[in-house]
């Protein structure tokens, strides 16, 4: 039997985080992972550069039943917080776009950051434990691990949510959650690319690998970003964005041109260039592949002196307002975040304490709060993390 005053299951980032501030103001903090390696979510995000906050991160970064929930843990632990620990361990950087800060190098940089903070502060990590029960006792809680049996005070569910399966995500933390007396809210793959089954599939597969600047829009909500066409559908920032809000059998409406009034712009060119195709116009904006396929598929290309007024406002219909109904998303298997989760409404805003369970908390993705693409999500689990670790 061993004896802690924490223990904190899930040595992602935010399990990390909570664990080093933890033991950094004098608490003794078991940190314990199924998996085999700490942070694995983080090395791969990114694409290996680990997006690790964002400049402008705010509560509207934010979705959740519960909109104010996260203000507290935003506010008391920000993102300058945690660009100070970064230059305070020399890791090189920089701002990509939208206030979007990356690596200079590689993830493992903040990784090791966070490891190295770990181990200055004394917390004890182990990996390769799995739980196999957790009961409450009068004061604190009993877990049966692979480890040993382990008493704590305080229980912190650092666990994520289900994306990405490959890389360890299990519905654990919810299972816990239920065990303690706690609502969830209905889980579903977020920042996803979508699936397309019907006609359309022909032209993103012909175009796999094309990406194109544009404003897509879903129930109220737009992003204007790059979409990528694939093998499977859309991809891309911007349709990755709108997942989050996309519900299946919603439309989903994208402006390939959102830098021009397209019908005006068209009555220009038919005005200017008479003589000009269709194509030929278009392929000054898109790749001159798009423009041939657009211009084929969707229309009967020929010299813009040959269009009636008609045919252009459909043509501008269809550039600036594209509708497409995808079939679904990738799910969890490429979802770099969960929505919903544990229902925020049981929970401190304050400590990330259950008020279903006293020395019970939760932080991270296991909570119904999740954010927008660009590093949002990483800066919830540096705040949710520090602010549980303040009370635990």
């Amino acid at each position: 039997m061993r004896s802690t005053e924490v223990v904190i299951i899930g040595a992602g980032a935010a399990g990390l985080m909570c664990a080093l501030t933890a033991a950094g103001r004098g608490r003794k903090v078991m940190l314990l992972d199924h998996a085999n390696k700490a942070g694995k979510k983080i090395l791969m995000s990114g694409g290996g550069r680990c997006n690790f906050t964002n400049m402008y991160t705010e509560p509207g970064n934010f979705l959740s039943q519960n909109e104010h929930f996260c203000k507290s843990a935003l506010a008391r632990y920000t993102q300058w917080d945690f660009i100070g620990m970064v230059a305070k361990h020399g890791v090189p950087y920089h701002e990509k776009k939208l206030g979007q800060l990356f690596c200079d190098n590689k993830s493992s940089d903040i990784l090791q950051m966070l490891l190295d903070e770990c181990d200055q502060v004394g917390v004890s990590l182990h990996l390769d434990t799995s739980i196999q029960h957790i009961e409450k006792m009068e004061s604190g809680y009993l877990l049966q691990t692979t480890l040993d049996q382990i008493t704590c005070e305080s229980l912190v569910i650092a666990t994520g949510g289900l994306s990405i399966p490959t890389l360890g995500a299990t519905g654990f933390g919810y299972q816990v959650a239920r065990q303690f007396g706690h609502d969830l809210l209905p889980t579903r793959a977020g920042l996803v690319p979508f699936t397309i089954t019907d006609q359309l599939k022909e032209l993103c597969t012909e175009l796999s690998g094309t990406s194109v600047d544009c404003l897509v829009s879903c129930n109220d909500q737009s992003f204007r970003e790059n979409i990528l066409f694939t093998h499977r559908g859309l991809s891309g920032p911007a349709i990755l964005q709108i997942s989050s809000f996309w519900e299946s059998g919603d439309t989903v409406e994208i402006n390939l041109m959102p830098d021009h009034d397209v019908p005006s712009w068209l009555q220009q060119q038919q005005a200017e260039r008479p003589n000009s195709e269709l194509k030929t116009l278009l392929g000054e904006i898109f790749t001159k592949k798009m423009a041939n396929l657009l211009a084929d598929s969707w229309f009967v290309s020929k010299p813009m002196k040959q269009y009636t007024h008609a045919e252009l406002a459909d043509i501008a219909e269809k550039l600036a307002s594209w509708k497409v109904v995808p079939a679904g998303t990738e799910g969890y298997r490429t979802a770099e975040v969960t929505l919903g989760g544990v229902d925020t409404r049981e929970v401190s805003s304050k400590t990330m304490e259950s008020l279903k369970s006293p020395g019970l908390y939760f932080i991270g993705e296991v909570l119904d709060v999740t954010g927008h693409l660009g590093g949002f999500n990483f800066q919830w689990a540096w705040a949710s993390g520090y602010a549980a670790a303040q009370f635990v």
